[in-house]
């Protein structure tokens, strides 16, 4: 199998062989929106099972951790 590395752009692939041949052609597209619209990011490093998210306004981040779980909110949590 041959592999062609193309490094300019391109909107056209022609290929042009007298025997039957599978062409397979990639390209990077768009990573899609960010996850916040303010470009926050979240931090789930810590996750549990019922990990609630919420915004860590010293870090910048949201985030989803083992401290604040839907069983933290319900048994005592602050509303």
């Amino acid at each position: 199998m041959t592999s062609v590395n193309i490094t300019t752009t391109e909107n056209t692939v022609t290929v042009n062989e007298g025997d039957a041949t599978v062409i397979t052609v990639a390209t990077q597209g768009p990573q899609g929106p960010s996850f916040a619209s303010s470009g926050t990011t979240m931090n789930d490093d810590n996750r549990v099972d019922g990990s609630v998210v919420f915004f860590d306004q010293s870090s910048g981040t949201f985030k989803a951790d083992a401290t604040t779980t839907k069983l933290t909110l319900v048994n005592g949590g602050n509303f």
